[in-house]
């Protein structure tokens, strides 16, 4: 990043499946001293059905989830989105420093400047404090209909949200899945029915 950028905080490293990563970071963007556990978590977790070619990100942050999508599915175009504007930024670095020129990054609150669907993967870790009514309709049926029929939506929660995400699988006859448990993270899949 460039010296002069006063939000510069240092650069972090990261290892997945035999790739190596760096990504950038600034002082006020979430996860500003390593590669979180739940992202961790996620990425380690997520073995989609199919290869994917549209992916979505929401919520990337510094870009760690999507631009790590990127490099594994080369030929895939994976948009990155968030509604804070430094991640914004930091996220567009991150995806040259990172060679991921299939990672389009974007400003948008939830999915409202997002290009429409349908994807065939989507993924998020979702943040813990914006609200159920928001974590329901902006991070799980928002996304949900963005999917295509068969697509398939990775997302991580903090364990204080396992309480919420099932009920609302209940409430929205929605078949959620959960893919694994550590230190403090679930992570879910939930497929579009074909139907859908």
């Amino acid at each position: 990043m460039d010296e002069l950028d006063s939000y510069y905080k240092k650069r972090i490293p990261y290892s997945l499946r035999g790739q190596q990563f760096q990504f950038d970071i600034g002082h006020t963007i979430f996860s500003s001293f390593e590669v979180d556990d739940g992202t961790d978590l996620l990425l380690r977790s997520l073995e989609p059905t199919d290869a994917p070619s549209r992916i979505l990100d929401l919520g990337c942050g510094c870009g760690v989830i999507g631009i790590a999508m990127a490099r594994r599915f080369p030929d895939s175009v994976v948009v990155l989105a968030d509604k804070d504007l430094l991640a914004v930024r930091y996220a567009r670095h991150n995806a040259e420093l990172n060679k991921a020129p299939n990672a389009q990054v974007l400003g948008s609150v939830g999915l409202e400047s997002v290009p429409p669907g349908p994807y065939d993967l989507i993924l998020s870790n979702i943040p813990a404090k914006i609200g159920d009514a928001a974590i329901e309709h902006e991070f799980v049926l928002g996304p949900l209909a963005q999917l295509r029929p068969g697509g398939e939506y990775w997302f991580v929660v903090i364990s204080g949200l396992n309480h919420l995400i099932p009920r609302i699988g209940v409430r929205n006859q929605i078949k959620l899945k959960e893919i694994k448990k550590r230190s403090g993270y679930t992570v879910y899949r939930l497929i579009r029915p074909l139907d859908a």
